[in-house]
C-alpha cells in the first residue's frame, strides 16, 4: 500500500526569512522559537544542547556577580540585547544599568546599558564567541567583555576592554585557577569553583 507524502505533516516547519533577513523585533512575533534563539546579521541561531561545563560556569558567574555587584548595576542571565536592527545576541551573563530593568515585561536591553558581557564557549559557538560577538559587542561600546572556555575541565578566562580610540577590544589579562580585576567593579574568584562538587550536608 503506497502512502501519499501529504499525509504526513512536518512536526515543526522552519521559519522562512523575509528578503534582507529577520530584524531584532522578529524575536519577539515569531512563533515556537527555541528558548535562547540569538538574531546574528538578520540570521536565527539557534543553542545546541549546552554540556555540564557551560551550564556550571554560567551559573557560577551569575550567582558570584550578583554577590559582588555595587548598587546601581544588575546582573542578568540569558537575556538578549538589541545591538542593532539585524543583531541581537543573548549573552551568557551581563552587568546592566539597574534603571533599565525596571519594566517586568522587558525581553531585551539596549546594548548601550551594558557594563559587561559573558560569553561561555560551546564548541559550537567558537567562532561566535571568539570573533563574531567581540567584534559587535566593541561596535556596541559595550567596555568590558570577558570569554570563558573549558580547558581540559578548568575554567580559562580571557579578560578584555574596549579601547576608546580604535574602537576595539583590547586583551587586559588571560586568567587560569583566579580571577581578580578591578574593573568594571572590584572581583575576585576562584575560579576552580566552577567545577567542584558540592559539599552535602551529612
Amino acid at each position: 500500500m503506497s502512502v501519499d507524502p501529504e499525509d504526513f505533516e512536518p512536526t515543526y516547519r522552519w521559519p522562512v526569512p523575509p528578503a534582507g533577513g529577520w530584524t531584532a523585533d522578529d524575536l519577539d512575533r515569531l512563533p515556537n522559537l527555541p528558548p535562547h534563539t540569538e538574531l546574528i546579521d538578520g540570521s536565527l541561531v539557534f543553542v545546541s544542547p549546552q554540556s555540564v561545563f557551560h551550564l556550571r560556569a554560567v551559573d557560577f558567574f551569575n550567582l558570584q556577580l550578583r554577590s559582588l555587584v555595587p548598587a546601581g548595576l544588575e546582573v542578568a542571565r540569558e537575556f538578549t540585547i538589541d545591538i542593532d536592527r539585524r543583531n541581537r545576541p543573548e549573552p551568557d551573563v551581563i552587568v546592566v544599568d539597574e534603571a533599565v530593568v525596571d519594566d517586568p515585561d522587558l525581553t531585551r536591553l539596549p546594548a548601550s546599558s551594558v557594563r559587561l558581557a559573558i560569553e561561555v564557549v560551546s564548541p559550537e559557538s567558537i567562532e561566535r564567541d571568539r570573533e563574531t560577538k567581540p567584534l559587535k559587542y566593541a561596535r556596541a561600546k559595550i567596555p568590558h567583555f570577558w570569554r570563558v572556555e573549558n580547558k581540559d575541565g578548568r575554567a580559562v578566562v580571557y579578560v578584555f576592554e574596549r579601547e576608546p580610540a580604535t574602537g576595539t577590544y583590547t586583551s587586559t589579562g588571560i586568567f587560569h585557577d583566579r580571577l581578580k580585576v578591578s574593573v568594571p567593579f572590584p572581583i575576585d574568584l576562584d575560579l576552580t569553583e566552577i567545577m567542584q562538587k558540592r559539599q552535602r550536608p551529612e
